[in-house]
């Protein structure tokens, strides 16, 4: 059941996002449309993944050692944990495809 939501989550994201980013009109081809889908996975993504981490250490730190408490804790934990590796594949992947679509210039080493 909770695969199912994190499916449908993430598809939801997949469509909505690139919608989002034409939305204005300005894009004009896949480089800036990967441009803009970064850019909307940073201001919404990251403010959301803070929160989750405070939450998710207050939950943890509230517990006092119930074991009910802290399993919800350690889920909220997990949840965090996930939620911060998809908001850094988004923005690296909006990165890799600026890149390869050449709307910036890659990094030298």
């Amino acid at each position: 059941m909770v695969g199912k939501k994190i499916f449908f989550s993430i598809l939801s994201a997949v469509l909505v996002l690139p919608a989002a980013a034409l939305a204005d009109g300005t894009a004009t081809g896949v480089g800036d449309m990967a441009g803009k889908v970064k850019d909307a996975s940073m201001k919404v993504g990251v403010p959301l993944i803070v929160v989750g981490w405070v939450v998710a250490g207050i939950l943890y730190l509230t517990s006092a050692g119930s074991p009910e408490r802290t399993g919800t804790a350690k889920k909220a934990i997990v949840a965090a944990v996930i939620g911060t590796v998809l908001i850094a594949l988004a923005i690296g992947a909006g990165e890799f495809i600026a890149t390869l679509f050449g709307l910036t210039a890659p990094v030298a080493p």
